[in-house]
This record gives C-alpha cells, structure tokens and sequence, in this order.
C-alpha cells in the first residue's frame, strides 16, 4: 500500500517555509501568528496549534519546552527528520539552535549503554548554554 501524503493547504505550506526559515532557532505560536498577520494572513490560533501538532507527528518539526516560560517552542527539524536521533543544544542568551549530529554522540550513546545499562533515546532534546558568540559578547 502507499504511503499516504499529508493534507497540505496554503497556511500549513506558509507556516512549514516560515519555520524553514527560522531553523536555527526557536519560534513560539505567538511568533508564528505575528508573522501570518505580518503577512496579511488570518489564521485561527487553534488552527497554528493543530498544524504544528501535525508536522511534529511527522516529525518534521519538534516541540520543545521553553525555559523562560510554561508555553513550547518549534523548530523546524528537516525533511530527513532524523533529528530525534541526536541531541541540541540551545543558546539561553541568542536563542541559537545547534544540532549535536556528530560522531562524538554514537560514543555518548554506546558509553552510556555499554557502562550504565542506559539506551539513550535523544527525541530532539536539547541542552541549554551559552553559545560562543554570546560568551564573546560577554567577555570585556
């Protein structure tokens, strides 16, 4: 049997280029609206909830909690969509989003399993810092 296509309308292709723009950070629903309306688009907040419900079951986009709040955060997560097989980190200062795609986590994972008994299961979870620019910002 084939694999079906998602249902794709005009608003859910502007939110889904939105978020491809915006992929290196997070964006909330609040900046999703700002921009439709921006736009001239007008888009029930239900509606924005249940695309990017939509796109994170196809794993096209992933939530994440936002720290500075009680609300979630997008990120578009690429049409390969592997990234629920690694980590990312999160600058708390800049909001820049880094995917932690390297060698150095296939270690992480076979340490952690091989001498703690622990299968790592990464689901796009992100670690928060302070990236290198900020840092440099920063520093007198």
């Amino acid at each position: 049997m084939a694999e079906r296509k998602p249902y794709t309308t005009k608003t859910r292709q502007i939110i889904l280029e939105y978020l491809k723009r915006q992929q290196t950070v997070t964006v909330s629903v609040a900046d999703i609206e700002k921009y439709l309306k921006d736009e001239g688009i007008s888009v029930n907040t239900t509606t924005v909830y249940r695309y990017l419900d939509k796109l994170c079951a196809e794993h096209i986009v992933i939530k994440y909690p936002d720290l500075s709040s009680d609300r979630a955060v997008f990120q578009f997560a690429g049409e390969e969509k592997k990234c629920t097989e690694h980590l990312h980190l999160k600058c708390i200062k800049c909001g820049k989003v880094v995917h932690l795609d390297c060698d150095f986590m296939d270690e992480l994972k076979e340490h952690l399993y091989r001498d703690h008994g622990f299968r790592l299961q990464c689901s796009g979870d992100m670690l928060h810092g302070i990236c290198q620019d900020c840092e440099k910002k920063e520093t007198p």
